[in-house]
């Protein structure tokens, strides 16, 4: 289960370069929870697939590299730097996913990283 629990979670980071939240919010739950942790969580697909597609509306690229992928039963985390271009300006956002798993779909989703170091990229 662990394994087959790392490897939709590699194939969800790889699926964010292109961009498209049906298929981002395709990889939860119905009832699911995204919650990136300087703001609230998001529940229910329908929500997280809004919440993605104004997150990443200036978006022009991203590539998430992924420097540690470990999984347990259910649990899977995910240490990243998410190379983002928004607009013209890069955006390089350290980043650590902890992903709840159910039926092979992302149940919760907990992404913690510094507000201010996505914010001050954009100035």
């Amino acid at each position: 289960m662990a394994q087959a629990n790392a490897e939709i979670i590699a194939s969800f980071i790889a699926a964010w370069s292109r961009r498209d939240p049906d298929e981002l919010a395709g990889f939860f739950c119905e009832d699911g929870c995204y919650h990136n942790m300087p703001t609230g969580p998001v529940h229910g697909r329908v929500a997280i697939r809004g919440f993605i597609e104004a997150f990443i509306r200036d978006w022009t690229s991203t590539d998430w590299d992924v420097l540690t992928l470990m999984a347990e039963g259910d649990r899977v985390v995910a240490e990243r730097l998410d190379r983002t271009m928004v607009g013209d300006r890069p955006v390089d956002l350290p980043c650590c996913g902890v992903f709840e798993m159910e039926k092979d779909q992302i149940k919760v989703w907990r992404d913690y990283f510094d507000l201010s170091t996505y914010l001050n990229a954009l100035k």
